[in-house]
């Protein structure tokens, strides 16, 4: 097989393999029989001279060579994407396209309920993975494993994409039957009082440990949670305080038998953003998601 005669196919398939590290998961994402995926697979180990990937009990890794194949094919890939997008056009009413968004579990109670009730009517095709925040995010962005992030990414500030969908401050949480806090969160009950804290995805939490730390107030650490899913339902059965940013403390309030108080000492607000790479920038599909995302999150919580 001659260079000049290679089809785009099969460099789609080696692109597939890079991302998923995985034969099968590269037929699902190509819309392909696994054996198709196969038999792509042996013609371009034949045209390399090259195993370009090989078996491990973490998947599909490339080879040495595989892996600086994959900077050049993905330039062929994207320049085609190029030329093909002056006919570009997305229908969310007919669309099958799958979105990844990364997120926090806050972004996660916030806006999934909201934005499932609009793809249901105005976009049933459409599909969406939820990823975690993570340390690659960027790169997730960048090789397209991930469409969106959204929350408080600080390492994403420089280099990507980003818009605000709204400012954010924090409010604490404790149980409708505290025995202590009742009308009123006093600074002095703050400290002397026990605290829950959330170990969440995204920057938040590191940012108000540090807010409190230099404001020079040291909580009483009682527990530790994973993460915002069943801070409600601890905070109500128990005496503890919770201070959580305030957009979820209201998502919670109409749920839980608790009372949210204003914090009593001043954070500063912080702004929670979506962010995307400069690949996707100009994307139908995705500025349609950008859109929909920032008419939702701009919309007052649900009472």
């Amino acid at each position: 097989m001659a260079l000049d005669t290679i089809e785009i196919r099969l460099l789609q398939v080696f692109d597939a393999i890079y991302k998923t590290r995985s034969v099968t998961e590269a037929a699902v994402s190509l819309d392909l029989g696994q054996p198709a995926v196969s038999v792509a697979l042996a013609k371009l180990r034949h045209h390399f001279g090259d195993p370009l990937f090989v078996r491990t009990s973490g998947g599909m890794e490339p080879t040495p060579f595989g892996d600086g194949l994959v900077r050049p094919v993905r330039g062929v890939l994207e320049a085609l994407e190029v030329v093909m997008g002056q006919q570009n056009h997305f229908d969310p009413a007919t669309s099958q396209r799958l979105f990844r968004i990364c997120m926090t579990d806050i972004s996660q109670l916030v806006l999934l309920p909201r934005l499932w009730e609009k793809l249901r009517v105005s976009a049933p095709g459409i599909r969406i993975d939820v990823l975690p925040l993570s340390s690659d995010i960027a790169r997730l962005l960048e090789s397209g494993e991930a469409d969106l992030a959204l929350g408080l990414v600080p390492q994403l500030e420089a280099g990507f994409y980003q818009n605000v969908l709204f400012s954010q401050k924090f409010a604490c949480m404790v149980s409708a039957a505290h025995p202590r806090i009742q009308t009123e969160l006093r600074l002095e009950q703050f400290a002397s009082e026990n605290h829950a804290v959330v170990s969440s995805s995204g920057a938040a939490p590191q940012m108000l440990e540090q807010e409190i730390e230099r404001f020079g107030l040291k909580r009483k650490i009682s527990l530790n949670i994973p993460n915002f899913i069943g801070a409600a339902l601890v905070v109500e059965h128990t005496d503890l305080i919770l201070t959580i940013p305030e957009r979820l403390a209201d998502v919670l309030q109409g749920r839980a038998a608790v009372r949210i108080f204003p914090v009593p000492f001043q954070l500063p607000q912080y702004d929670v953003k979506q962010h995307w790479h400069e690949r996707f920038h100009n994307d139908p599909g995705s500025q349609w998601l950008r859109r929909v995302i920032a008419e939702l999150m701009t919309l007052p919580p649900k009472p």
